[in-house]
């Protein structure tokens, strides 16, 4: 199994402070935001990562990440010249996949969860895709997972009236048919390929299935999750 981060987008939300660099080179705790979702995959087992970013900020990447040595991992990088979604930054990576497993991971999402038995659960499962949730105090904000035991039933974007408080967070497992499910894709209203409509692909095929992620976690998109994820990585380093 591969892993791809996902680290591109203009950060708009935390301007100032991205008009002179990438997000996820910001401080989170003691390191730059990036190192934890690479810490996650590294400490599930995944060794060969994919880093995808902006025309603007790769050279940055490259020199603080190098060829992974450091992470005891290996490093591929590819540019996203332009910001047309998730599922599209996700599609840059199947030449780099093969017809192995991925996870995906948004560069922006902090915890100190270990993702190895999810991983581990979704090697075992036969095919398809696996999400991890989260619940949440305010599901309108997020994409939220109507579900039943074992599978997800739908995925609706930030909506009016949630069917649970479980918000689909920034980590997901796919086989090797997520990269012809975005091939057959057409942009959203907003112009973006959406991973939500990738997701939903998998939910009408039956093959999406999900874990619930225990402990703290945040993405760091805003000043008000950046700060909370400041201080949950702050905290854990205080408890070593």
């Amino acid at each position: 199994m591969k892993g791809i981060i996902l680290a591109g987008g203009k950060g708009t939300r935390l301007h100032p402070l991205t008009k002179v660099t990438n997000k996820h080179l910001l401080p989170v705790g003691r390191e730059p935001m990036i190192y934890n979702p690479i810490t996650r995959m590294t400490r599930a087992g995944i060794t060969e990562i994919l880093v995808v970013t902006s025309t603007e900020h790769m050279g940055e990447i490259v020199n603080l990440l190098g060829s992974g040595k450091e992470f005891g991992c290996e490093f591929t990088y590819r540019v996203q010249e332009e910001a047309k979604g998730i599922a599209h930054a996700l599609a840059l990576g199947e030449q780099f996949a093969g017809k192995e497993r991925v996870l995906v991971i948004l560069g922006d999402n902090i915890t100190t969860a270990d993702l190895g038995e999810h991983v581990r659960a979704f090697e075992k499962q036969e095919r398809g895709a696996r999400i991890l949730l989260k619940k949440v105090a305010d599901p309108e904000r997020y994409g939220i997972a109507a579900i039943d035991e074992k599978r997800i039933i739908q995925i609706e974007e930030k909506p009016e009236k949630p069917k649970s408080d479980y918000a689909v967070i920034g980590y997901y497992m796919y086989d090797g048919e997520v990269f012809d499910i975005i091939r057959g894709m057409k942009p959203s209203a907003r112009g973006e390929y959406e991973i939500t409509a990738v997701n939903n692909a998998y939910v009408e095929r039956g093959t999406l299935t999900y874990g619930v992620l225990e402990g703290p976690w945040t993405d760091a998109g805003t000043f008000e999750s950046w700060q909370d994820a400041n201080r949950m990585l702050i905290g854990e380093d205080r408890e070593r």
